[in-house]
């Protein structure tokens, strides 16, 4: 059975493999072990406090195989990006240029430095090992952040971002990176990608062309690329498209990976959640429902076979009831999946 549980300083090894794991171009996982270790410190001490709502906490989470005890995948969430450290993107929109005297009408693309996300709260941090990449694991890595933005709504704000993995090649080269690096930096892409997932974010402000960028004079490779996510990154680009998430021309500075966005009372996942009142007892199958309680220090989630009924409770077997920190009387959130 596998459980959804927020990370705990125990689990630093197992993240610091998922770190290697992860390869280039997943800046919110670098492989550096302190920075690893403060980003569990800072979950640990988000899930523990008081708050009404959305500052600089970020929330990580774990999926554990509770037969093995492996730790084999995690996400995370950001509750407000860009409060601190500036958070920057490309917006993708046109200009036209146009004369009536030549009789010339022509709209070009451009690309221009932002912060229009500053304050969102961001989906962030999903990383599925890949011997795991199968049946609902995926789904409820990411979903059941959904039903806990619901369940603590004070917590986070009313749009959802989620910064979508661009091409790159198993050397960690992008194409768009490569335009960029020749024409404005001496420094290769995971390099820059490395120090971003630090937190060394000046350089962007110092070295990033301060005008917009026409994108018909990038590299075709680079054009090419624009919008599109790595070939690991499809299922969760669908998944959330799914959800309701929507691309609105906002791309990332490094391989121009999309990022899609969504406002929480819009996404399908929320809107389709129902609270029950649990029932200890025996369950006989049905269809995978995912279940969280609506905890914060002790929230857990997983997904289940489960025969709904009519009414507002729902009966969950002795060892899944354990398993999600719930007893008889308590409230959870279930949505089918």
């Amino acid at each position: 059975m596998m459980i959804l549980r927020p990370i705990q300083e125990s689990d630093y090894p197992a993240l610091l493999n998922i770190a290697h794991e992860s390869g280039h171009g997943f800046t919110s996982l670098p492989v550096n072990e302190e920075l690893l270790q403060k980003k569990i410190a800072r979950s640990v001490a988000s899930f523990g406090k008081q708050a009404d709502k959305p500052f600089d906490e970020g929330y990580l989470f774990v999926l554990e195989d509770i037969e093995t005890g492996e730790v084999v995948g995690t996400s995370g969430i950001e509750a407000a990006v860009g409060l601190d450290d500036a958070f920057y993107h490309y917006h993708l929109s046109k200009v036209i240029h146009s004369s009536r005297t030549l009789d010339v009408y022509k709209a070009v693309d451009i690309l221009t430095l932002c912060n229009d996300y500053t304050g969102a709260t961001e989906l962030c941090t999903l990383f599925l090992k890949d011997g795991y990449r199968r049946g609902a694991n995926g789904k409820l890595l990411s979903r059941s952040r959904f039903m806990f933005i619901n369940q603590h709504r004070d917590r986070f704000a009313e749009t959802v971002i989620a910064e979508m993995r661009g091409v790159s090649n198993e050397q960690g080269e992008s194409p768009f990176w490569q335009w960029l690096e020749e024409h404005f930096f001496s420094m290769d892409f995971p390099t820059a990608d490395y120090l971003t997932g630090i937190g060394q974010k000046v350089f962007i402000a110092e070295l990033m062309p301060k005008y917009p960028i026409y994108v018909n004079l990038l590299s075709k490779e680079a054009q090419a690329v624009i919008g599109e996510v790595h070939d690991n990154t499809r299922p969760a680009i669908e998944l959330l498209k799914s959800e309701g998430f929507t691309f609105n021309g906002y791309v990332d500075i490094f391989d121009a990976g999309p990022t899609v966005e969504a406002k929480v009372g819009n996404i399908r996942t929320v809107r389709n959640s129902e609270t029950r009142t649990v029932k200890i007892g025996e369950s006989n199958g049905g269809f995978p429902v995912m279940v969280a309680n609506g905890k914060l220090v002790d929230y857990r989630a997983a997904v289940i076979e489960l025969a709904l009924t009519d009414g507002n409770e729902v009966t969950l077997a002795p060892h899944v009831a354990a398993a999600l920190k719930v007893e008889e009387g308590d409230q959870v959130s279930l949505v089918k999946i």
